[in-house]
């Protein structure tokens, strides 16, 4: 097997909490070398975003939670004050040999310590140096903070999220997991390597690449906001109704629920055999699938109906075989379980210094010529510190009376 995709190339990590840190260990999946940086004693801010928390050996308080174990797999952890002009110091010689600095520092945060793109592009030409903010590095709100709700909030995907209108419990929602982070964790991945590969195939320069959590959401509503821009009209929350074939969303059956997306007129045909009421195909209501969507409520409560008289099980079978899209609506202990999860291996373990087989989420990339396979866990505060330390000229006494200043 060859070496993976990004062997060779050596990423600064400074960025903290979730759509910085999970870009970087994407990149560390795909085979680069990720020195995270951490404050001394404290550590990234997602250290203490728990519980929970693994079981310490000893029985200790520990700061190793599942928010920070889901974006630092496979990182090697430095602690350094870069408020402390020999901790900007350290920062400075390691970013001289790196290809990606990564940072989500408020605008201009980094500036007064010297570690601003202009400055570590005065010491390294070539540097990627990407910069994950709420806002972006320009406009009005640059200055701001923000957490991935507040996006969510700001960039109107809460407006078409949650219970339709006139219905118990209407009104603005948030999407459970901090789906903002995760795509603009994403986002920040493929500039990043866009910019790597520019670097390689277009004269060897570096960049600086600006992602923001604000313009993330707003690119993420697709089709959504392309329907206002088209006719200036909000579309309505949905509930669990699909977006675009009808009839779609959740059913309740006689032990549980399902979610059925018809996409077509032939798929609605073949649902309505399923369900005992062939005819239905043929009613002049309901027969494109213009008109089901004009009568959504129409055919939803008809659906509705019909469901209700058999479990999950048999609906699942029978729309299988019907090839008809359906699913079950699992919980995270029937995520992974299920036999397809399994199959696709997405539950790995690696072994950690508090749990020797601890559970992650493998990344959802499959190579067939450099497939990912060894995984490595989460790093312990500094554990690395010594180590990358050393690769700059920092003997061991030195490093430990750095650590006494409270510089690393």
């Amino acid at each position: 097997m060859s070496a993976l995709p990004l062997s060779g190339i050596k990423i600064l990590d400074l960025t903290r909490v979730l759509a910085g840190p999970l870009s970087a260990q994407m990149l560390a999946d795909l085979g680069a070398e990720v020195i995270k940086i951490e404050r001394p004693g404290t550590g990234d801010d997602a250290r203490a975003f728990g519980p929970p928390y693994l079981v310490d050996p000893d029985g200790k308080e520990n700061n190793n939670n599942s928010f920070y174990l889901c974006a630092n797999r496979g990182k090697k952890s430095v602690t350094v004050n870069i408020a402390k002009p020999e901790g900007q110091q350290i920062i400075r010689e390691l970013a001289k040999s790196c290809d990606v600095f990564m940072e989500n520092y408020k605008v201009g945060d980094l500036k007064r310590y010297g570690l601003d793109y202009e400055s570590i592009k005065a010491i390294n030409p070539r540097v990627i140096y990407c910069s994950v903010t709420g806002f972006g590095q320009t406009g009005p709100y640059a200055p701001r903070a923000g957490y991935d709700a507040i996006f969510q909030a700001m960039g109107g995907l809460m407006s078409v999220t949650g219970h339709m209108d006139g219905e118990p419990g209407a009104g603005p929602m948030k999407v459970g997991p901090s789906i903002v982070d995760y795509m603009t964790g994403m986002n920040s991945s493929i500039g990043i390597l866009a910019a790597l590969y520019h670097r390689k195939a277009n004269g060897g320069e570096g960049q600086h690449v600006d992602v923001c959590l604000f313009d993330t959401v707003i690119a993420s509503l697709s089709h959504f906001a392309q329907i206002y821009l088209v006719n200036g009209e909000m579309p309505p929350r949905r509930g669990t109704w699909g977006n675009g074939g009808m009839p779609a969303g959740v059913f309740r059956c006689t032990d549980g629920e399902l979610m059925l997306v018809v996409g077509n007129d032939g798929q609605f045909q073949r649902t309505c055999a399923v369900l005992g009421k062939p005819e239905l195909a043929d009613d002049p209501r309901f027969v494109r699938n213009n008109d089901r969507v004009a009568r959504g409520k129409e055919i939803m409560a008809i659906f509705a109906g019909l469901f209700l008289k058999k479990p999950v099980a048999y609906w699942l079978e029978e729309l299988e075989k019907a090839g008809v899209p359906c699913g079950p609506v699992n919980d995270f202990a029937q995520v992974f379980a299920d036999p397809h999860v399994r199959s696709r291996g997405m539950e790995i373990k690696v072994d950690h210094p508090f749990e020797h087989a601890l559970s992650l989420i493998r990344n959802p990339l499959t190579f067939s010529g450099t497939p990912i396979n060894d995984y490595r866990a989460p790093p312990l505060l500094g554990a690395n510190t010594k180590e990358i330390l050393a690769t700059i000229g920092y003997d061991d006494d030195k490093v430990e009376a750095l650590k006494k200043q409270g510089i690393v």
